[in-house]
């Protein structure tokens, strides 16, 4: 594998280290390296790239592997990025980048992370030309329609707060409630005990998309479970829509469900990071962090697919 020199050494990349061009897109964002009196100043590039890998292998803090930052310097950065809001402002300006290099109907080339076709994505021959006018391509930074959902996650034995039992999936532990745009790209998280219902979720899920950051936003798509009063009166103040895609009457296995499988397939994508495969963390927000930081990276690489000049 290809070497780059990272805070004074060289050693072997890993998968997850940023390439040039992703970093650049973060640099701008990330506030400056806390100064150290007679030492460099810490690598925000590595930084970044040590909780990545982290993030995607699960491992602990205390097994980072050698070449990579010590613990006490990347948890000390996780922590101060968290309460700083730095997480948030990644996701976002990655997001609205995304969405513009993204035209209507053209979602083919950057369908998953793992660059495979989405199954809306129409087929198309070889060097054919879009037939999309400039309305119909054109894509604003921020939403106007989510989609959303929650996947109960078992917790582990290292304690913590906001743990619960959801009886209709028999799982000890929390839920993350997310919110998606219809590309499947994440736009709010927001992480409860696991016995909170989907309605009192959403009305979080809400709140952390205002108004004032979301202006374009008129209406949310769930499953029956997001008919809740509090819910709908929460959207009747925003002036918003609900719509609701069930399961049909008698539907037995799997079911494809209009726009409910762009948040599902979601999941699937940030299940690729093994840190989400099960909640390890002490503190809700941490818990919240970590679904951020693994969505981050899945569009840090599809924006890799991107043309220089989108």
């Amino acid at each position: 594998m290809p070497e780059q020199e990272v805070t004074g050494q060289t050693r072997k990349r890993y998968k997850t280290d940023l390439t040039d061009a992703q970093w650049a897109l973060l640099k701008d964002l990330i506030p400056p390296a806390v100064a150290k009196t007679g030492r460099k100043p810490t690598d925000l590039r590595e930084v970044v790239n040590t909780i990545l890998y982290q993030d995607r292998t699960g491992c602990q803090w205390d097994m980072l592997p050698h070449d990579l930052l010590a613990r006490s310097t990347a948890f000390g950065y996780y922590t101060l990025w968290q309460a700083n809001g730095v997480w948030e402002l990644l996701l976002d300006s990655l997001r609205g980048k995304l969405r513009l290099a993204t035209p209507r109907g053209q979602e083919k080339p950057l369908g998953s992370p793992q660059g495979q076709a989405t199954p809306q994505a129409a087929p198309q021959v070889e060097g054919q030309a879009t037939q999309a006018t400039p309305l119909e391509s054109k894509r604003e930074e921020t939403p106007s329609f989510v989609i959303m959902d929650s996947q109960s996650a078992k917790t582990t034995e290292v304690g913590g707060e906001q743990r619960g039992y959801d009886g209709g999936k028999k799982v000890k532990g929390r839920k993350r409630h997310i919110a998606v745009d219809t590309l499947g790209l994440l736009v709010a998280v927001v992480v409860t005990a696991a016995n909170v219902s989907d309605g009192q979720g959403a009305c979080k899920l809400l709140e952390r998309m205002p108004a004032e950051k979301f202006p374009r936003l008129k209406g949310a798509c769930g499953d029956g479970r997001y008919n809740d009063k509090k819910f709908l009166a929460a959207l009747g103040q925003r002036q918003m829509t609900l719509e609701v895609k069930s399961r049909p009457p008698g539907a037995k296995g799997f079911v494809l469900l209009k726009k409910r499988w762009i948040v599902e397939r979601t999941f699937a994508w940030l299940g690729f990071n093994r840190r989400l495969s099960k909640d390890y963390e002490r503190l809700v927000r941490s818990s919240e962090s970590r679904v951020r930081i693994a969505a981050i990276g899945m569009m840090l690489k599809r924006l890799g697919n991107v043309p220089q000049s989108a």
